[in-house]
């Protein structure tokens, strides 16, 4: 049987009328890479907190939108009017709930950020303006040349085992990124300027990783990217099972 994994949708707005959506790509990563059956979560707050009931994981998406500076406490917004509030007040109170209950959790660009927060953590709000750091965003031309890999980064700890490998190149589209780990957060891989790249939930029952790149993105020709994904797969089964190994 088939594990079921929760993804948040973001909320946009198109033409007048308020969206719930998220790319189709996340979607088709968790079926072809974990073997799991993706299901949208709305962004409509805490009542979501039902859902869990019904799902053998987590996996936090990225999204153009930022994480709401408030969230975090930080005394200035950056990047005004790009933010998500609903989607916000939805995947906080779920990415703490679930790791409570020892749920599978794989969070993914702004999924990490959103983990960092939820842990008490802080963000760089942008990230190219920092002295002595890259310019981690996107940069133009078509998907394929954005969300080609950039950098290499240092991989440490139980994700470098979980690889095999302890440096990768990995796709790089972000402004935003970890500046003050949250509590209870270890780093376990870098880029080259020092940003944090991935980082694990120390006391979480099972599968619970962070990851600032797109591991979605063409992960089935990528060996790390498809490690993850089956990894996940793998402790989304067992938490259906009543199994609580961590990953």
């Amino acid at each position: 049987m088939n594990p079921i994994v929760g993804i948040p949708a973001c909320s946009n707005m198109l033409r007048g009328h308020l969206q719930h959506a998220t790319p189709a790509r996340y979607g088709a990563a968790l079926l072809g890479g974990s073997g799991a059956v993706p299901i949208l979560i709305p962004p409509v707050g805490e009542a979501e907190l039902a859902l869990l009931d019904r799902l053998d994981g987590l996996m936090l998406n990225g999204s153009p939108s930022n994480v709401e500076p408030s969230r975090y406490g930080a005394p200035e917004d950056l990047t005004p009017g790009r933010h998500d509030p609903q989607r916000d007040g939805t995947t906080l109170p779920l990415v703490r709930e679930a790791l409570a209950r020892g749920m599978p959790v794989l969070a993914i660009c702004r999924g990490i950020q959103e983990l960092n927060v939820a842990f008490g953590g802080t963000l760089h709000q942008q990230v190219q303006d920092l002295p002595g750091r890259l310019d981690h965003r996107a940069g133009e031309g078509p998907l394929d040349v954005q969300y080609s890999p950039k950098h290499e980064i240092t991989l440490s700890g139980r994700l470098a085992r979980l690889v095999g490998a302890a440096r990768i190149r990995v796709n790089s589209l972000h402004e935003q990124a970890i500046d003050r780990p949250g509590e209870g957060l270890i780093v376990e891989a870098v880029a080259p300027d020092g940003i944090i790249e991935a980082v694990r939930v120390a006391k979480a029952e099972s599968f619970a990783y962070g990851v600032q790149w797109h591991p979605e993105w063409g992960y089935a020709e990528d060996p790390a990217s498809l490690a993850i994904f089956r990894a996940f797969g793998e402790a989304c089964r067992a938490y259906a099972s009543g199994l609580r190994a961590a990953a």
